[in-house]
């Protein structure tokens, strides 16, 4: 089982992601992202891919495919809030995404 964020573990693992795009989520201990693709098929094709780390990893996204629009929202349900997971998971999906 993971553990929400502390403090210090918030700001050293999150300062990156904002940096590349992430933002926090209003109301929510969560972060979001929106990854814009050429094409429908380079939005599928990465949510693929995303999707194959996040059931290795057993840790799913809350995200939405418009066209070649993904919106993504990282939390752990199971805590409540953001965990190590969320950002790991983050990093991987903007490395995927080039």
């Amino acid at each position: 089982m993971s553990e929400r964020l502390s403090e210090e573990t918030r700001a050293l693992l999150l300062a990156p992601l904002i940096e590349n795009g992430w933002h926090p989520v209003e109301g929510r201990d969560a972060i979001a992202k929106t990854y814009e693709f050429a094409t429908f098929v380079d939005a599928f094709g990465w949510m693929t891919r995303v999707a194959l780390w996040a059931e290795k990893w057993n840790h799913h996204p809350d995200w939405r495919n418009v066209y070649n629009r993904v919106e993504v929202e990282l939390t752990t349900h199971d805590v409540g809030g953001l965990t190590a997971r969320d950002a790991k998971l983050a990093r991987k999906m903007d490395t995927l995404a080039g």
